[in-house]
């Protein structure tokens, strides 16, 4: 299970106990926000898109949307979401609790600049019903991303 994927990774960092599970779902920006009590905005959604050879995910604030000429511009490649069966294979974490921490090797992470905005967010954790809340120098930490970029715009 993916879930315990992360927690197993965040414990190396003594971090485990951060781990917020819900009774309810987190799947989307909106049951996220409202499980935590937070605006939309703070919640950091991680976008999985197939670049050919390689599997991308963006990690963006939950009230921005990939901008296609920014996205292009910056990947030189056009914007295609992976395919719903594909993301748990090639990312491993399934569709609604896609997160930036214990994914499969290879796969790029990289953060929007929209997320700098703010003092903490809350990305998920391998689970349709887990986030966690970090600031945004342990948000880079531990995901350890290939870089920042600036793909997206307001929603």
């Amino acid at each position: 299970m993916a879930l315990e994927k992360v927690k197993k990774f965040f414990d190396l960092y003594g971090m485990k106990e951060k781990v917020l599970e819900f009774n309810v779902s987190s799947a989307t920006v909106a049951l996220a926000a409202q499980a935590l009590g937070c605006e939309e905005a703070r919640i950091a959604k991680t976008l999985s898109f197939d670049m050919g050879e390689r599997t991308v995910l963006v990690v963006t604030a939950g009230d921005m949307k990939i901008d296609n000429s920014k996205f292009k511009h910056h990947f030189s490649a056009k914007a295609k979401m992976l395919p719903f069966d594909d993301v748990e294979r090639k990312v491993g974490h399934a569709v609604g609790g896609v997160c930036p921490f214990a994914v499969n090797e290879g796969v790029e992470i990289w953060l929007d600049e929209s997320l700098k905005r703010f003092e903490t967010v809350f990305p998920a954790c391998g689970s349709s019903n887990s986030a966690i809340e970090l600031t945004i120098p342990e948000l880079e930490k531990y995901s350890s991303p290939k870089g920042w970029a600036d793909v997206c715009k307001q929603v």
